[in-house]
C-alpha cells in the first residue's frame, strides 16, 4: 500500500511538472509573438484621434502590383476612373428604377486599417451601379485569367449581392448607361438571399452558329458558405480561368470549387447531337399499360357486393345504470334571459344547452345503440386480378433526330474580351466593403497582391481577436447549455487529481509499522549467516516431526496390547467359578484394572498434552 502511495507522489509531481514545462512554453510564446507585435507596432504610423483604432496599429502601405496586369484598385486615393451610373433599370417601377444608391470610399467599422480606405454601399433597398474601364484589355488567347478581390459585409448580409461583373468590349459599352441588360462576359462573386448563400461564376457564351449568348452556370460548391457572410470579417474573392478550359474558386486563398467549362456547366456549352423530333406523336393503339384486367376472370358465385363494411354488434349488452329517460344535453338552469332581449324581433328566448350533469355519473344517457364492428362478410366491389399485358409496348418517347442547332465549341475559355469592370447591386443591407481589385493572369502577382492588402487585414483581426475564455462565454450565452459542459470538463479532472494525489489518511497498520521492520541492506556474511540458522531450523523441526509419529506409534501399540489383557481376564474369570480368595484376588483384579484404566487415561491426558505442546512448538 506504501509503495502504491508513493508511486502516485510521483506520478502527481511528473504531472506537476509538464504542466509547469508547457505553461513556461506557452508564455515564452505569447512573449514572443508580444516581441513581434512590439516590432511591428515600432513601424505604424498614428492615426486620426476620431477614428476607432484597431488594438494592432501598423504602417499600411498602398499594394502595389509586381507584375503584368489589367487592370487594379485599392481606393486609398480619390475616386477617380469610376462612373455612377444615370440610366434606369428596365421593367421596374419608376421610384425605384433609378440607380442612385449611394457609395462612399471609407475604412472598415472593425479591425481598421489605419490608411486603408475601401469602396462601401451604403443605401438600402435602392439600386446601385458602378463600373471603371480596365487599363488595358483581356483577350482569352493563351493566358489565364485572374480576378480578384475582397468583400466585408460589416453589417452581415439578410438579401444582397457583391458579386462584380467583366463588361463585354464593345464600341456601345458608355459606363454611365452601365445597368442589368449591358453585355457582360463574366460574373462572379457572392450572393445571398433567405438562407441560400451563393458563389456565383457565371458566363456568357456565344453560339456560334446563331451568334447568340447564353449564360452558363458553375455548379454550387459543395463547402458550407454561410460563416463568410455573417462573420463579418473581410474575405479574399479568386477566380481563375485557364485556357486548357478548366477553372478554379477559391475564397481566402483555399479553393472551394474547381471543374471544366465543357462539364461542370449547367446548361453544358455544347448542345446534344440528337434531340427529340417535335413532329413525333405516339400512336394511338400504342399500350403502355405492363398490367391489365384478367378478361378470363369470373366473379365468384358467392361475392357478395352488398354486403356493408361495418354491421350492429350481436354480442353487446347495454351496459348496467344506462339512463334511457335522460337526455344529453339540458338547458342551463342558471342562464337568465338578457333585459334587452325582445321576443317580438329575437323570437322566443330558450336557455343555452349544456351536458347533463346526470350523464357524467352514469355509463350514458338518452337511446342506447349497439356499437358497429366490421362485417366478417364484406368482400367490396369484385375486381378481376392484374396479369401481365401481352401487348404491352413500354414507354413512348418521341424518335431521336439529328440535332439542327448542334455545334462543338472544343473551348469555350476563347470567351468574348472584357474591357471594364462593374458592381451593379441591389441589397437590403448597407455598408457592403469593396476593396483591392485586381486583374492579370499570373497567380504570383495575385498572391503577392492578396499578402499586402488582405494579409494584412487578417493579421489585424487576428490580433484583435477575443480570448478563447471570452470565446467561450459568448458561446455559453447563446447556448446556456454549455455552462453545465464546461462544469463537468472542468470538474472531472479537479476530482480525479484529489482522489489520486491528495494524502491518504493513516491506516492501523501504517501505526503498527515500525522503523525497525524496513529492510536494511544485509552484507554476503550476513546473509549467509541467515540461509544457515534457516537450514537448521528446518532440521529442527523435521526431528520433532518424526520423534512425535514415533511417541504416537508407541502409544497405540500399548493400547491394544492392554485391550487383549483385558478380554483374556474377563475371559477367565467367566470360565472359572471364583472362590472366596480368587474373590478377593478379583477384587484386587478389578481394582487393578480401574488403576489401569485411570492410569490409561492419564496417559492419554498426557499424550494429548505431549500432542498439543508439540503442536505449539511446531
Amino acid at each position: 500500500l506504501t509503495r502504491m502511495h508513493f508511486q502516485w507522489d510521483w506520478l502527481c509531481l511528473g504531472v506537476l511538472i509538464i504542466s509547469s514545462v508547457t505553461a513556461e512554453i506557452e508564455n515564452e510564446e505569447t512573449l514572443d509573438a508580444d516581441v513581434e507585435v512590439e516590432d511591428f507596432d515600432k513601424q505604424s504610423k498614428e492615426a486620426d484621434v476620431d477614428r476607432e483604432k484597431s488594438s494592432l496599429e501598423v504602417v499600411y502601405q498602398t499594394p502595389k502590383p509586381t507584375g503584368e496586369v489589367y487592370f487594379t484598385e485599392t481606393f486609398d486615393g480619390a475616386l477617380t476612373g469610376w462612373v455612377l451610373s444615370k440610366t434606369k433599370k428596365e421593367d421596374t417601377d419608376d421610384n425605384i428604377a433609378k440607380y442612385d444608391g449611394r457609395w462612399e470610399v471609407e475604412e472598415l467599422k472593425e479591425n481598421t486599417v489605419p490608411g486603408d480606405r475601401g469602396l462601401v454601399l451604403k443605401s438600402v433597398a435602392k439600386h446601385h451601379a458602378i463600373s471603371a474601364m480596365l487599363t488595358k484589355a483581356f483577350i482569352f488567347e493563351n493566358k489565364p485569367l485572374i480576378v480578384q478581390y475582397e468583400v466585408n459585409f460589416q453589417e452581415g448580409i439578410d438579401c444582397g449581392g457583391a458579386y462584380i461583373k467583366l463588361l463585354s468590349s464593345s464600341d456601345e459599352l458608355n459606363l454611365e448607361y452601365f445597368f442589368d441588360k449591358t453585355p457582360y462576359t463574366i460574373m462572379f462573386g457572392p450572393d445571398k438571399c433567405g438562407e441560400d448563400y451563393k458563389l456565383h461564376f457565371i458566363f456568357r457564351h456565344k453560339n456560334p452558329k446563331t451568334g447568340e449568348y447564353d449564360e452558363k452556370h458553375a455548379k454550387r460548391p459543395d463547402v458550407d458558405l454561410k460563416k463568410f457572410y455573417l462573420d463579418k470579417k473581410t474575405h479574399l474573392y479568386t477566380l481563375v480561368l485557364k485556357p486548357d478550359d478548366t477553372f478554379e474558386m477559391l475564397i481566402d486563398q483555399s479553393v472551394v470549387s474547381k471543374g471544366s467549362l465543357l462539364e461542370d456547366m449547367v446548361p453544358p456549352v455544347n448542345p446534344p447531337k440528337e434531340i427529340e423530333d417535335p413532329s413525333d406523336k405516339k400512336p394511338d393503339d400504342w399500350d403502355e399499360r405492363p398490367k391489365i384486367p384478367d378478361p378470363n376472370a369470373v366473379k365468384p358465385d358467392d361475392w357478395d357486393e352488398d354486403e356493408p363494411s361495418k354491421i350492429e354488434d350481436p354480442d353487446a349488452v347495454k351496459p348496467e345504470g344506462w339512463l334511457d329517460d335522460e337526455p344529453q344535453y339540458v338547458p342551463d338552469p342558471n342562464a337568465k334571459k338578457p333585459k334587452d332581449w325582445d321576443e317580438e324581433m329575437d323570437g322566443e328566448w330558450e336557455a343555452p344547452q349544456i351536458p347533463n350533469p346526470k350523464c357524467e355519473t352514469a355509463p350514458g344517457c338518452g337511446h342506447w345503440v349497439r356499437p358497429m364492428k366490421n362485417n366478417p362478410n364484406y368482400k367490396g366491389k369484385w375486381k378481376a386480378p392484374m396479369i401481365d399485358n401481352p401487348n404491352y409496348q413500354g414507354i413512348w418517347s418521341p424518335r431521336k433526330i439529328p440535332n439542327p442547332d448542334y455545334f462543338e465549341d472544343l473551348h469555350p475559355f476563347e470567351m468574348t474580351t472584357v474591357s471594364a469592370i462593374g458592381l451593379e447591386l441591389w441589397s437590403m443591407t448597407s455598408d457592403i466593403y469593396f476593396d483591392n481589385f485586381i486583374i492579370c493572369s499570373e497567380k504570383e502577382v495575385a498572391d503577392r497582391w492578396a499578402a499586402d492588402g488582405w494579409g494584412l487585414k487578417k493579421l489585424i483581426a487576428s490580433a484583435n481577436e477575443p480570448g478563447m475564455f471570452s470565446q467561450l462565454v459568448t458561446a455559453a450565452e447563446d447556448h446556456p447549455w454549455l455552462w453545465v459542459l464546461y462544469i463537468v470538463t472542468l470538474a472531472l479532472p479537479v476530482g480525479l487529481g484529489v482522489l489520486f494525489c491528495w494524502p491518504a489518511k493513516k491506516t492501523d497498520e501504517d501505526i503498527d509499522f515500525k522503523k525497525t521492520d524496513i529492510c536494511k541492506p544485509l552484507t554476503k556474511g550476513e546473509l549467509k549467516q541467515e540461509r544457515e540458522e534457516l537450514e537448521d531450523d528446518e532440521i529442527d523441526l523435521e526431528e520433532e516431526k518424526e520423534n512425535e509419529d514415533t511417541a504416537e506409534d508407541e502409544r497405540r501399540e500399548m493400547e491394544e496390547t492392554k485391550r487383549e489383557l483385558i478380554k483374556d481376564t474377563k475371559k477367565m474369570g467367566r470360565e472359572a467359578p471364583p472362590s472366596d480368595d480368587e474373590g478377593e484376588g478379583g477384587e484386587d483384579i478389578d481394582d487393578d484394572e480401574e488403576e489401569n484404566e485411570v492410569a490409561d487415561g492419564s496417559q492419554e491426558g498426557g499424550d494429548k498434552s505431549n500432542k498439543s505442546d508439540s503442536e505449539d512448538e511446531v
